[in-house]
């Protein structure tokens, strides 16, 4: 049995956890409602204030199904009452991020600004002091993930001077430059 599929995910209240009769899983919340059909491989259960996953682990795809569902399941909960966020910094001498209307406005140094278009179910949000710090917030886990792993791509953090987008946690190692091999 898998050891992260054999835990219950927990309901908190405010957040309602219903199965329809296809299999596919609505939880609703403060922050909105995500839907999701697992796999049928896997038997999900709805109980008063938990969620179980259960199946049996007799290979190895049907093992890795299960704490693969369960875990899907608790970020479905955590994004429907608490919600993700990713902080992506952004460093380098004219780089610049604005928010538009409905679309992120990105000058990062290329002859033209780029026009990111904001996906249904994410926000973005500018640090006041600190214009350098973009939030990317929402309530799918892998959406926000997405969105802030494009968002980076446009313009990933180099290792000599540091320029680039990067996570606010993201650690880049530095390298020398020209002048170290002279030495």
């Amino acid at each position: 049995m898998s050891r992260i599929g054999k835990n219950p995910v927990l309901i908190p209240t405010g957040v309602t956890v219903t199965q329809e009769a296809d299999g596919t899983l609505v939880v609703k919340g403060p922050k909105g409602e995500l839907r999701w059909q697992p796999n049928p491989l896997i038997t999900v259960t709805v109980e008063e204030k938990q969620v179980v996953v259960t199946g049996d682990n007799s290979d190895r795809m049907k093992h890795a199904l299960h704490g693969l569902t369960r875990t899907l399941i608790a970020n479905m909960v955590t994004g429907v009452s608490q919600g993700f966020t990713k902080t992506l910094e952004i460093n380098g001498v004219g780089y610049r991020v604005a928010v538009q209307g409905n679309k992120l406005v990105l000058n990062l140094g290329y002859s033209h600004p780029i026009d990111y278009p904001t996906p249904a179910g994410i926000t973005f949000k500018l640090d006041d002091e600190k214009k350098n710090l973009l939030y990317v917030s929402g309530i799918d886990k892998q959406l926000v993930g997405q969105v802030a792993a494009e968002i980076r791509g446009y313009r990933p953090p180099e290792p000599y001077l540091g320029k680039g987008i990067k996570y606010a946690d993201e650690h880049i190692r530095r390298k020398a430059g020209k002048t170290a091999s002279k030495s």
